[in-house]
């Protein structure tokens, strides 16, 4: 396995869920430590890493939807829990003495600084991880659109999938045994196959902007710069 890193920049998405771990709900430090490792090891490659967490191990704005409640007001909620879940994270990086932001797209200026891509871009080439929090700002969007936004935005080379599996499957692998795993997709055939490991507007957005996506699993202890390195089992979606 070659020691270089296939990419210099590249935006790491996570799951609120990942941060659970074992428990129902909330963030489980020990997970978060683990996760931050793996992003040191990354930047220790020299790599500049950039990140997005989602809120669900918290809340989710639709489940207030569906039970007759305002989207919007749910999904602001949604976006609270993702900073909670970048403060968290940020936290777990500092333990290992990584330069770390938290960026957010909604402004609270007394607990993190606001989003800008001006912003991104400084931190980034003072060798931070920069952490971006509140989603988009905007409701209706989830934080995998986030995530294809701040891509393009930072101007990464890749966006890493980190979920609960090693790959982009036929069918959910821990529902159906006969779910078959793709090695390659083309981000036309994601959309056309319905595969449900983005939301159509992230999966368009990276398109548009050539990022190849890169889905692997997030438990894997040392699995984030393994396949930085060509290594590891994941799925690659790019049109090159």
């Amino acid at each position: 396995m070659p020691a270089e890193p296939l990419y210099k920049r590249v935006l790491l998405k996570a799951s609120g869920e990942a941060l659970m771990g074992n428990q129902g709900f909330g963030i489980d430090v020990a997970v978060a430590d683990r996760i931050a490792s793996d992003i040191a090891e990354a930047r220790a490659m020299g790599v500049e890493v950039g990140v997005v967490v989602g809120g669900g191990n918290i809340f989710r704005g639709v489940a207030v939807a569906s039970k007759g409640g305002d989207r919007v007001t749910g999904d602001h909620m949604g976006m609270l829990a993702t900073i909670i879940n970048a403060l968290a994270l940020a936290t777990s990086l500092r333990k290992l003495d990584v330069d770390t932001v938290v960026l957010s797209a909604i402004a609270m200026p007394e607990i993190c600084e606001s989003f800008s891509q001006r912003a991104t871009l400084f931190h980034l080439s003072q060798g931070r991880v920069v952490i971006f929090a509140g989603g988009t700002g905007n409701p209706f969007f989830t934080t995998d659109s986030a995530a294809a936004l701040r891509a393009a935005e930072m101007g990464a080379e890749a966006i890493f999938k980190g979920t609960q599996v090693d790959g982009i499957y036929t069918a959910d692998p821990k529902k159906d045994p006969t779910a078959t795993r793709f090695d390659r997709l083309t981000h036309s055939e994601v959309l056309q196959k319905g595969l449900a490991v983005m939301d159509v507007a992230a999966v368009a957005l990276a398109r548009e902007n050539s990022i190849p996506i890169i889905v692997f699993s997030i438990h894997e202890k040392g699995g984030f710069a393994e396949i930085l390195t060509g290594g590891g089992r994941a799925t690659i979606v790019t049109d090159n």
